[in-house]
């Protein structure tokens, strides 16, 4: 009988979920769940039809970081070039949400750093308490958070490795939506939503989103314009003022 695999996959309409299959493990990250993370996302980017992705979990947690006992035995839970779970030094073109329940630690909470949008139930828990364990956060946690929450929210974070639930999560900006039950039908509706739009227009506004906290003032209009001059040209810009003015969907061709 062959074994389950570490990471699964559905297509959803116009959206690709991504689950992370490690629940008797509390979806602890492997080499191999790393290099399905990232097939899946490099899927993400190669299908036309595909808008959005939902990074989630099985069993009720998100990720739990990463797996000791695949460390024990000298695997490391990353992809060269893209780093932990294969996202946390890269990101596809479209867009990520993560469908958080349970847990996201140490990994897991960089899993979530990682992703473009968040949603989680009320009972889950985030942190970084690797230096509890004399460790330190080195897949993006000590570099992204500060950018997500306030600096001293993260500075907090980092030097006790404590956890904070995720009403203090959404009250501090870091969680988009919370849920009191399972998230992932709320991360759909969400995609949903996020997947109606100009997927040209979704790509370029992720981009300067991301990007643009390292542009200075002098440059950061030139650097814009790079990002949108193809979509403003683009057939789906046409075709979303036509479908405006004629009061019906737009019919997306992302070109």
């Amino acid at each position: 009988m062959s074994e389950a695999p570490e990471v699964l996959t559905e297509v959803d309409g116009n959206v690709l979920i991504v689950t992370i299959n490690r629940p008797e493990a509390k979806n602890a990250m492997t080499k191999a769940a790393a290099e399905g993370i990232a097939a899946a996302m490099d899927r993400l980017d190669a299908e036309t039809d595909l808008r959005c992705a939902i990074l989630t979990g099985a069993g009720g947690t998100f990720c739990s970081g990463m797996d000791l006992k695949g460390f024990l035995r000298g695997e490391r839970p990353s992809v060269p070039g893209r780093g932990f779970g294969g996202l946390s030094q890269w990101t596809p073109k479209k867009p990520i949400i993560a469908a958080v329940d349970g847990y996201a630690l140490a990994g897991g909470m960089e899993l979530a750093l990682s992703c473009d949008l968040i949603v989680a139930s009320k009972g889950s828990k985030f942190g970084i308490p690797e230096a509890k364990r004399g460790l330190a956060a080195a897949a993006g946690g000590l570099i992204k958070l500060p950018r997500q929450i306030p600096p001293r929210i993260a500075m907090e974070l980092a030097l006790t490795g404590d956890f904070i639930d995720a009403e203090r999560a959404y009250a501090l900006g870091f969680i988009n939506e919370l849920t009191e039950g399972p998230s992932l039908e709320a991360a759909k509706a969400l995609a949903a939503r996020v997947a109606a739009n100009g997927p040209l227009a979704l790509i370029a506004s992720k981009a300067i989103v991301r990007d643009s906290h390292e542009w200075t003032e002098a440059e950061m209009w030139d650097k814009q314009e790079a990002y949108i001059a193809p979509v403003f040209t683009s057939s789906d810009a046409r075709e979303g003022a036509l479908a405006f003015a004629e009061k019906r969907k737009p019919n997306w061709q992302g070109k």
